[in-house]
């Protein structure tokens, strides 16, 4: 079989001073954020590090998931794959399906940027305290396809804004 030429999206949520978590969790509750990122990613492979899975210590369901760790005796649920690279988590990912997301943390984020022709990039407006944080990526040569304005609401203690990029 082929290389398979499959396309690469980055899916993520940041604070404007770019914070992504907090003692291992996301700092924020925004349930119309996160129905975005289930509906986007759903039926689809989704790769993350180690520590975004803790996050949540399951398969997300209804996609193909793949965590980049080095240890192999790391303990993963039924349906989670390992990989031990960016590299050959993509093969992985590639293999099962035809749309593949890097979900987190900062690091796959980065590392996957280069090879990535979408990017759905989430704005919390606001300034959030936390103890991880993605770059700021440079989106030049990039084109903007859609921004979805979200405003603060009974349900959601911040705006936000989702921004699609695409090369």
């Amino acid at each position: 079989m082929g290389f398979r030429c499959v396309p690469l999206a980055l899916i993520y949520a940041r604070s404007e001073n770019y914070c992504i978590g907090r003692n291992g969790k996301l700092p924020w509750h925004l349930p119309d954020e996160f129905e975005h990122f289930n509906s986007t990613t759903r039926d689809a492979a989704v790769i993350m590090g180690r520590k975004t899975y803790e996050d949540h210590s399951c398969a997300l369901a209804d996609r193909f998931n793949v965590v980049i760790t080095r240890q192999q005796s790391y303990p993963l649920a039924k349906g989670v794959h390992r990989a031990g690279s960016l590299q050959c988590a993509l093969g992985l990912a590639r293999e099962a399906h035809d749309r593949v997301f890097v979900i987190g943390g900062a690091g796959c984020l980065r590392d996957a940027l280069s090879m990535a022709d979408t990017v759905y990039e989430t704005v919390v407006h606001a300034e959030i305290p936390g103890d991880t944080f993605v770059d700021a990526f440079d989106f030049e040569g990039w084109r903007t396809v859609s921004v979805v304005e979200h405003p603060q609401d009974e349900a959601h203690i911040y705006g936000f804004s989702i921004y699609k990029y695409q090369r």
